[in-house]
């Protein structure tokens, strides 16, 4: 059966999504269509902070986007060999914490040591830091996007944690998704299941989505990435019929294949 993803291709990644392969190996077919497009802003900022580690107590990662910034910040040859002798290991010595496996792949790929990735949701990471850090430590260091959830801040400021949010990227509609959609609409008919990745995925396509497939609609299996997720689809009037226990390819892949059913 068709099988419509709502995200960001892989960041980096060369092959096939694993979203795709997964689903296939379970015999259905997928198609990847980019909601959103993404502009860096702050980095020279962000590249002050990154290289005096000294001012805060610790790193913190919600998005692979952010993880991306940094990478940006160490185009520069002398900024890179300096981030490899020296300032990696000064930024090693303190926590970095991450959400999901894919934020924590890109992280180590910075030479740095993630902490989290098991943890899927920014909510329970806001709890293992808790666990983690008192209220006389340095700032944590927060790059994050425009539409970060105020789950993580809340939880370290209501329990005494300082953190430093800094915002790298901002997020908007992508410019060809309400073409790439219709197309696939026309082209393909209305998908068996449609999968949402974030909040703003369901915001930017969800009235697009209705109107093409009309009565149709009912029939649709919609899955969500997650629990934030799929409470924005809820919040629409959407029924879930799957959530994924856990934000990974394998996991999404086994709930849609058991919605199908």
């Amino acid at each position: 059966m068709h099988v419509l993803l709502l995200k960001e291709p892989r960041e980096g990644g060369s092959g096939p999504d694993p979203y795709i392969k997964e689903l296939a190996s379970r015999g259905h077919k997928a198609t990847l269509i980019p909601v959103l497009s993404f502009t860096f802003v702050s980095l020279n900022t962000l590249s002050d902070k990154l290289f005096q580690p000294e001012q805060h107590g610790g790193l913190i990662f919600t998005s692979p986007r952010a993880v991306e910034a940094v990478r940006m910040c160490l185009e520069d040859d002398e900024r890179r060999e300096q981030w490899n002798n020296d300032i990696k290991d000064k930024w090693n010595a303190k926590s970095i914490y991450v959400v999901g496996k894919a934020t924590a792949a890109l992280v180590e790929n910075l030479g740095l040591v993630p902490l989290g990735e098991d943890t899927g949701t920014a909510d329970v990471l806001s709890r293992l830091i808790l666990e983690r850090e008192d209220t006389n430590i340095l700032p944590l260091f927060f790059p994050c996007g425009s539409i970060k959830r105020e789950v993580l801040p809340t939880a370290l400021r209501e329990n005494g944690v300082p953190l430093d949010t800094l915002m790298v990227y901002q997020t908007a509609q992508h410019p060809d998704l309400e073409k790439n959609l219709k197309n696939h609409f026309t082209e393909q008919g209305v998908p068996a299941s449609i999968a949402f990745f974030s909040p703003s995925g369901v915001k930017f396509c969800l009235e697009t989505v209705r109107r093409l497939s009309g009565e149709q609609l009912k029939r649709i299996k919609f899955a969500a990435i997650g629990p934030t997720t799929a409470d924005a689809m809820t919040a629409e009037g959407l029924s879930v019929s799957c959530s994924a226990d856990k934000p990974t390819a394998e996991h999404l892949a086994t709930g849609i294949a058991k919605a199908l059913q």
